[in-house]
């Protein structure tokens, strides 16, 4: 019991929740701005993979890291334009056409990464974002260490959080998005164009995901590999659920799963040769249904999420 109190004590435990949770929330706020307005994203998990390689590639030909990230965003809302246009102006659909992204982006990347880096035993490697010591607060006892010296992108995600927790709720644009995810008819009724807002809603939330797709390879890790992204993606959709479509709730559930992720990795440590490994890897999915399982009861669904939009037509 004593050596669980000293893992959850741990400012080690606390300062690796905001790393592994850092991707999610880039993730989760982007399928989240996707589905506000009407259009879920299940490319995402191809996304995050293309994010992860082309971050990567570019800072490993000589770019600098945040011309890395932001070309994973740029690249990331390229695949939000086809998944739109698949979906928002052909009106396909929105589960197929996301798949559909996801081969094709997962395996574009895998191909284009095999082009431009030949086969080797030990992949190649870039210097990633270092962790940086906010003064003042880096010194705190437990406080600094878990929460202060942390790499910029993940300082970066949360703002991003709280910045679209504001747009959403609190300005004109937010109410648009929400108006198209709810009633598209009764939005153009007030002057909005849906197809525009969906269109914009689902590249900004795919360039989000490209984003937390780079963080993997820019500063979680200093490499790329294909099956790095590990099912990020489904986690984020999952979570997305379970915020109820609310920013701030969707940050509190990618740290509470990177809570149980973390913290199964350390209690292999304590329990090891007592229980199979693979028990603790199940922990953190398992503690994650169950708690979709709960919220998911009282989550509401935006009325027009699915719904192909057609001018006219009710």
């Amino acid at each position: 019991m004593m050596q669980l109190f000293d893992i959850i004590a741990s400012a080690g435990l606390w300062a690796a929740i905001l790393r592994i949770a850092t991707p999610l929330i880039f993730g989760t706020l982007g399928a989240l701005l996707c589905e506000r307005a009407g259009v879920l994203n299940l490319g995402i998990e191809g996304i995050m993979t293309f994010g992860a390689m082309i971050g990567w590639i570019s800072v490993y030909h000589g770019a600098d890291l945040w011309t890395g990230l932001l070309i994973a965003a740029i690249a990331g809302g390229v695949f939000g334009l086809l998944h739109a246009g698949l979906t928002v102006t052909l009106g396909l659909s929105q589960h197929v056409a996301g798949l559909g992204v996801t081969l094709f982006a997962s395996s574009f990347s895998y191909y284009v990464f095999r082009l431009i880096v030949p086969l080797a035993n030990t992949p190649p490697t870039i210097v990633p974002f270092q962790p940086i010591a906010i003064p003042g607060l880096s010194t705190l006892p437990f406080i600094g260490p878990a929460f202060f010296t942390q790499t910029a992108p993940t300082y970066l995600a949360i703002l991003i959080a709280l910045l679209m927790a504001y747009i959403i709720f609190r300005t004109p644009v937010g109410l648009a998005i929400r108006m198209t995810g709810e009633n598209p008819h009764a939005a153009e009724a007030q002057g909005v164009n849906p197809m525009k807002v969906r269109y914009g809603a689902v590249v900004a939330g795919s360039a989000l995901m490209g984003m937390g797709g780079a963080f993997l390879t820019l500063s979680a890790f200093n490499s790329f590999f294909p099956t790095m992204v590990q099912g990020r993606g489904w986690i984020c959709i999952a979570l997305v659920v379970f915020a109820s479509w609310r920013p701030g709730r969707a940050l509190f559930g990618a740290l509470l799963f990177a809570f149980f992720d973390a913290f199964q990795l350390r209690l292999q440590t304590v329990l090891s040769g007592l229980v199979p490994y693979q028990l603790f890897l199940m922990t953190p999915y398992i503690l994650s249904i169950a708690a979709l399982a709960v919220m998911a009861r009282r989550a509401r669904v935006p009325q027009a999420l699915m719904q192909p939009y057609r001018r006219g037509e009710r």
